[in-house]
């Protein structure tokens, strides 16, 4: 299964956990799954429209999705997706 990796910082909408192991062929199905079971990350990783949000970045092995192919970015059971939220101060 793939595991998908959560910053401290939406550990509380999850439960507190670390991380998700996930059984899903696409990035956008991996969260479709993390919706449907921690609905209150959805408004964190994905806009009104179902897109990824702007500031989030997805990697997946090391490769933001972005680079790769979005949500539509093929997962292996191995892989690993890391959620790196933008950081904004001044």
């Amino acid at each position: 299964m793939a595991k998908v990796c959560l910053p401290s910082m939406l550990r509380p909408l999850a439960g507190g956990v670390t991380e998700l192991e996930i059984d899903a062929p696409t990035l956008g199905a991996a969260l479709d799954f993390v919706r449907a079971g921690h609905p209150a990350l959805e408004r964190r990783l994905r806009d009104e429209s179902g897109g990824l949000r702007r500031y989030v970045n997805f990697y997946v092995d090391g490769e933001e999705c972005r680079r790769l192919a979005g949500q539509e970015t093929t997962l292996t059971p191995t892989a690993e997706v890391r959620i790196i939220p933008s950081v904004a101060g001044g």
